[in-house]
């Protein structure tokens, strides 16, 4: 998927999720970017060729920056959704970044249809005292659901959602720098795990919006993702456990607008025990998809691949991925020994 002509599109097309409508169709949810950069989430039926994806038919807008707090004096923006479909809900949970008057924020939203989205809200992370901070205070993003109940930190089946808080507060406020919960010394941003009791999920969606039980998941551990690293599509259940795609960061970040023209987004993998999915049983060493091609090295933002959904399709899945953060591209994910 390229822009087309609509002013919508003007600034790119990017970061899909992803999802089938009753009748089974494949349909992408992409962020759409208008000058400005005011992000809103498009509906696209994804064309098949051969069971090969090969483009989308536009179905329009499914959501906008219409509530107070995804718009801010010079900025708006609902940005970067994921979804997944959670069968014990009945639901389709989309998270997304709301890019309102401080910043960044996540938020959720559900449907049973992908085309009627009712928010949810933004994300309250309930407060911890072994973490001697409150996760409110920090922008945070690449928030992802499991598609099913998991076993929380006490044994009990919970929602739960991987996210990555990012602890500079600098951004906001010239000065303050970082703040680190007690416990970790890296100041990279990682993934966590936050968890919601199933049973109250089930009893009221809005509890989706209220984690607790924080956890540290994982940090960068090599060159390719030595910035940061991120969740990418939700995780998908294999023979292994839980297969998690991630992006990972290299480069370096300058203070300016332009802060992420010599970065470089890959993609790994990792493996998440289904016992207790805070705890990595393994993880790639060196990228599974790095920039290669024009359209990869060439945009918005130089040298990123994204991934951000994966679908089954025949028997073989797909991940589609955002490049250079103006278009959106598909790979064939593979098993091989």
């Amino acid at each position: 998927m390229s822009p087309s002509d609509d002013p919508l599109e003007a600034e790119g097309v990017l970061n899909p999720a992803s999802g089938r409508t009753e009748d089974g169709t494949l349909h992408l949810l992409p962020r759409l970017v208008a000058e400005g950069n005011v992000s809103r989430v498009g509906l696209a039926e994804v064309t098949l060729e051969g069971g090969v994806p090969t483009g989308v038919t536009r179905r329009g807008v499914v959501l906008a920056p219409d509530a107070g707090w995804e718009r801010g004096k010079n900025n708006a923006g609902v940005e970067d959704p994921r979804v997944t479909w959670i069968p014990s809900l009945g639901q389709y949970v989309m998270s997304y970044v709301a890019y309102g008057p401080l910043g960044p924020r996540a938020a959720l939203a559900v449907s049973a249809d992908l085309r009627e989205w009712r928010r949810l809200g933004p994300l309250q992370f309930a407060y911890q005292p072994d973490l001697d901070t409150d996760l409110n205070l920090f922008p945070n993003k690449d928030v992802v659901h499991f598609p099913e109940p998991v076993p929380g930190p006490d044994g009990e089946p919970a929602y739960a959602m991987l996210h990555r808080p990012m602890w500079d507060l600098g951004w906001f406020r010239p000065g303050e720098g970082v703040h680190l919960p007690a416990g970790v010394s890296d100041e990279r941003p990682g993934i966590w795990i936050s968890y919601v009791p199933a049973a109250e999920a089930e009893a009221d969606l809005t509890a989706l919006t209220r984690p607790r039980r924080h956890r540290l998941v994982a940090l960068s551990e090599h060159p390719w993702e030595c910035l940061k690293i991120g969740a990418g599509p939700a995780p998908v259940r294999v023979e292994e456990g839980w297969l998690l795609i991630h992006h990972g960061v290299s480069g370096r970040m300058e203070p300016s607008v332009d802060q992420q023209q010599h970065v470089s987004y890959a993609a790994g993998a990792m493996i998440l025990d289904p016992a207790d999915p805070a705890r990595v049983l393994a993880r790639s060493a060196e990228p599974l998809m790095a920039p290669e091609t024009e359209e990869e090295r060439s945009g918005t933002v130089p040298n990123v691949v994204f991934p951000t959904a994966v679908e089954e399709i025949d028997g073989v899945r797909y991940v589609f991925y955002g490049m250079a953060d103006a278009h959106i591209g598909v790979a064939r994910l593979e098993r091989t020994d």
